[in-house]
């Protein structure tokens, strides 16, 4: 049965702890980008991120949060059904410009505005260029193992890059939430994060937002 967006969900714990997203502290920040564990930083990540910050001064567009990207953020989620929806530019570390979750009283996890370049699915996103349907993360090996994952406890995960027409890419568009979704579910939700990138992107080359 597809998942119906307004579906009653199980009412969560009330003592669940509110954790922010996993980030990196001071000292890791003086590091600049960080890299999986394991990996040497590639002189191209350094590139691509002066370049990212570059167009977007140039276009005009605050690295902050944003109300428009906030209620672009809403309406992707409230399309798809997901708790969580983000509009993400890759700079020093994930930016959240866009946010929609829970209310704080909600008794789910609250997030932060920023996360490690290194967590989370959307490093993957910004790597192959194209989006990523997760319609349950556990269903993969690869992308079970997730610091998101012990987090915020996220099931579903569905991504989509940011590519500027000049070829850069800004970041990523996402929803996650606690709950697995049907196989049947991944097209529709994959397009609606598809969609939901177009526009972030058009509304980036239209004029500086709020």
């Amino acid at each position: 049965m597809p998942h119906q967006p307004n579906a009653p969900r199980p009412v969560p714990s009330a003592t669940r702890p509110s954790r922010s997203l996993p980030r990196r502290n001071q000292r890791d920040l003086a590091r600049g980008p960080s890299a999986p564990p394991g990996t040497v930083p590639h002189p191209q990540q350094a590139t691509e991120l002066v370049q990212r910050y570059k167009l977007l001064e140039n276009l005009g567009v605050p690295i902050a949060a944003s109300e428009d990207f906030d209620e672009l953020a809403r309406d992707m989620a409230t399309q798809a059904g997901f708790l969580y929806g983000f509009v993400n530019l890759f700079l020093e570390e994930q930016t959240f410009v866009g946010l929609h979750q829970p209310p704080p009283d909600s008794g789910y996890v609250i997030v932060g505005r920023t996360m490690s370049r290194d967590h989370g699915w959307c490093p993957e996103v910004m790597a192959r260029k194209k989006a990523l349907p997760l319609h349950d993360v556990h269903a993969s090996p690869r992308f079970s193992g997730n610091h998101v994952v012990d987090a915020v406890g996220i099931r579903s995960y569905f991504g989509a890059p940011l590519i500027h027409d000049s070829g850069t890419v800004l970041g990523t568009v996402c929803v996650i939430d606690p709950e697995k979704r049907p196989l049947s579910e991944a097209r529709r939700l994959r397009d609606i994060v598809i969609n939901a990138g177009a526009q972030v992107t058009d509304h980036i080359a239209r004029a500086p937002v709020r």
